[in-house]
């Protein structure tokens, strides 16, 4: 165990060491950024921000110098980041995720979700492209929007694209996801409502995909009302059609044969104009969930493999990316920015996606072990699990922790069928002048 928990941290830091060997092709001036020796060199640089937490940058530089009087100081840290391109990190989280990756399965498929969630930056009402304002009297808000695909089963996030607040669009961040993805196991995308759209069930198709997501309800105004359901309670019902870009008679009188699709609406694989049409297939499953309320899924998954029951505990399993995004946002601490420009904060971002998955990558391979006499099963604390990852990646190799033996002191226990209601409050960008000492 504690090899592999070795050759985690070696593979981070084998892949920093080739990124120090050509730094050319991660800074805006290749002929001369990193060029001279100075404390934080390209190395140090990357090795220090991936490690830093929710403080101010003079106290993460004193820790990671050990307080020496020789630490660097907050200007050449600035400096030093306004040098590094944005897809450096992104380029790094890609190159350490793909090599740390560990399938597992779900009936042979991997059970790949699909999300996005808003990121409060600071206010900057100049910035046109993550500006919010509600009233003319409103003070207004600033947000990116972080879209990314996570593995369920494996606890790690495979792909995100950050767009900004105001040009938001998760539909089409996924198919851009989906095309972009190297994954070659069999696969199956799970996702919320928003996600809903022919488009991408093409593209999901095309790559060889399953899908289950969820969709409005029947009664209400999304995919759904336009199939013409008359069944109400639970059901699970096969729909085929044409889509097509043109109105005919012909058309017009085989409403459950073809499917209109207006100029407005985007579908790649039928340019606006097109005089050709295009199969669609899939299952509309809907459940009982309450006393008096439902969930829709659609589907493309085979009836005799999948039944109705099956697709429910499947969809459910979705909830992990929500947890997810708790544990990046508030363990990892994606909350915590240390700049005010995009640039800067979406290298925040990758890194601590990497970081995110550098933890998962130790804390599944460490077994808890089970005693007979317990009443319950247990689960790693993820929390403390993280703190105790983190010190790992930043301590030297001469005494670090027994990261194992740690990881297993703190448990908790699993307990099927607790609820605890989702408590959605708006969040603030936490400031500068607001940081733990």
């Amino acid at each position: 165990m504690q090899n592999y928990i070795s050759s985690v941290k070696e593979i981070l830091s084998d892949t920093i060491k080739e990124m120090s060997a050509i730094p050319w092709l991660f800074t805006k001036t290749p002929e001369s950024d990193f060029s001279r020796k100075r404390k934080l060199d390209f190395e140090t640089f990357f090795n220090f921000f991936l490690s830093m937490e929710g403080k101010s940058i003079g106290v993460e530089l004193l820790e990671h110098f050990n307080f020496s009087p020789e630490t660097a100081t907050v200007s050449a840290f600035n400096q030093q980041r306004s040098k590094i391109l944005p897809e450096a990190f992104e380029y790094l989280f890609h190159e350490v995720s793909g090599q740390i990756y560990k399938p597992k399965r779900y009936d042979e498929y991997s059970l790949i979700a699909c999300d996005g969630s808003d990121l409060n930056i600071a206010r900057n009402s100049k910035d046109s492209t993550t500006y919010f304002q509600c009233t003319p009297t409103d003070k207004g808000f600033n947000q990116l929007h972080l879209n990314t695909i996570y593995d369920l089963k494996n606890r790690m996030y495979m792909d995100a694209i950050i767009q900004n607040g105001t040009q938001e669009n998760e539909y089409a961040a996924c198919i851009q996801m989906i095309e972009r993805s190297s994954i070659t196991e069999q696969v199956i995308l799970i996702a919320d409502r928003g996600y809903e759209n022919y488009n991408l069930f093409a593209h999901a198709d095309h790559k060889g995909w399953k899908f289950v997501i969820r969709a409005k309800d029947i009664h209400s105004n999304g995919i759904t009302s336009g199939l013409h359901i008359s069944e109400e309670g639970e059901f699970d019902k096969d729909f085929s059609f044409l889509l097509t870009r043109k109105q005919t008679k012909d058309i017009h009188s085989q409403p459950g044969k073809y499917k209109f699709m207006p100029s407005c609406q985007k579908f790649d694989y039928l340019p606006v104009g097109s005089k050709e049409t295009y199969a669609i297939s899939f299952r509309v499953v809907r459940f009982l969930i309450g006393e008096d309320s439902y969930e829709t899924i659609i589907t493309n998954l085979d009836r005799s493999e999948f039944s109705p029951d099956k697709i429910k505990d499947i969809y459910h399993l979705r909830w992990g990316i929500e947890t997810s995004f708790r544990e990046l946002k508030y363990a990892i601490g994606l909350t915590s920015f240390h700049s005010k420009k995009v640039d800067y904060i979406k290298q925040e971002i990758f890194a601590r996606l990497l970081l995110y998955n550098f933890c998962e990558a130790i804390t599944t391979y460490v077994v808890i072990e089970q005693q007979q006499k317990n009443k319950h099963t247990y689960q790693v604390n993820f929390t403390m699990a993280i703190c105790i990852c983190k010190k790992y990646l930043k301590c030297n190799d001469i005494s670090p922790p027994n990261v194992e033996l740690l990881i297993q002191k703190y448990i908790l226990p699993v307990r099927p069928g607790r609820q605890d209601p989702r408590k959605v409050k708006p969040k603030s960008v936490v400031g500068f002048l607001y940081r733990v000492a």
